[in-house]
């Protein structure tokens, strides 16, 4: 059994490795909120918009591809900030925009994975279009600073998991359980920010 993983992952290409190593230095630089994890992000998600074309799973090139204008939405709003809010605080969301966002996702996943299935254009279309729907959202939500980012990145990256595994890309799918440790580091990091912030705010 250990033979047989060892042996797929040693046929994986150079590319998805580069594509890996670059999303766990996005993933870390992001919860340190560091902007050069925005960088980091455009070159790795560039690579992974072609290997998952390639590899007919659709929904997640196009989620790289839109992961690549994010990078650059990201590092915009994490140097410059918005004539509004000049610097952008790590901040939270009320509980009526959590329910908008879920219901949003599920619907959105729902009607994506039921046209995959009708068009075959897809190896596992529920699967491919929740990862596509929510990891967007979510990533939004990371660019604008809302804390709980974090805490969808543990449900999205755990279903991540089971996607690429099935898929092939067992690379990612390593990559994607590590997400899940960094997801947490990464709460329990803004987490102090924010406090320290408000802290800070208040004196």
């Amino acid at each position: 059994m250990l033979a047989e993983i060892w042996a797929q992952f040693s046929q994986q290409s150079i590319w998805e490795a580069i594509a890996v190593a670059l999303g766990i230095a996005y993933v870390i630089l992001a919860a340190r909120e560091s902007v050069w994890c925005w960088p980091a992000a455009f070159v790795s998600t560039a690579i992974y918009t072609l290997l998952f074309w390639n590899g007919m799973l659709p929904m997640q090139s196009f989620l790289h591809f839109f992961y690549m204008s994010m990078a650059v939405y990201g590092f915009y709003v994490w140097t410059r900030g918005s004539i509004s809010q000049p610097e952008l605080h790590i901040h939270r969301w009320r509980w009526g925009y959590h329910a908008v966002f879920i219901s949003l996702g599920v619907l959105l996943t729902f009607s994506l994975g039921g046209l995959l299935t009708l068009f075959e254009a897809s190896q596992k279309p529920y699967l491919d279009g929740f990862v596509m729907v929510f990891s967007m959202l979510t990533t939004y939500m990371m660019a604008r600073k809302v804390l709980e980012n974090w805490l969808y990145w543990l449900v999205i990256d755990s279903t991540a998991v089971v996607l690429y595994w099935q898929t092939g890309y067992l690379l990612t799918a390593a990559m994607f359980v590590l997400y899940l440790g960094l997801a947490v580091y990464g709460f329990v990091n803004w987490l102090k920010l924010y406090r320290a912030q408000h802290q800070s705010a208040s004196l």
